[in-house]
């Protein structure tokens, strides 16, 4: 599965993301935590946005990032 990641596309592989760069793959991960500031939509089945699953849990595919659930609020990736 593809997924847009600010200036290239990320792939899903095994739970986690492959970034390609200099003719191999690269893993992709958000550096630290970024919370996403106001956001009322709750992701989950059926939400209309793309789920990728990201080790022990699914992020969603959202304007052009993901987004994780976190302690009651929702992390950018």
């Amino acid at each position: 599965m593809a997924v847009p990641h600010d200036d290239h596309i990320d792939y899903v592989h095994d739970g986690h993301l492959h970034r390609e760069h200099d003719n191999h793959a690269d893993e992709c991960e958000a550096d630290g935590h970024q919370e996403h500031g106001v956001h009322s939509h709750a992701h989950g089945e059926g939400c209309g946005h793309v789920a990728v699953p990201h080790g022990d849990h699914m992020d969603y595919v959202h304007d052009g990032h993901r987004h994780a659930s976190h302690n009651g609020h929702w992390d950018d990736h």
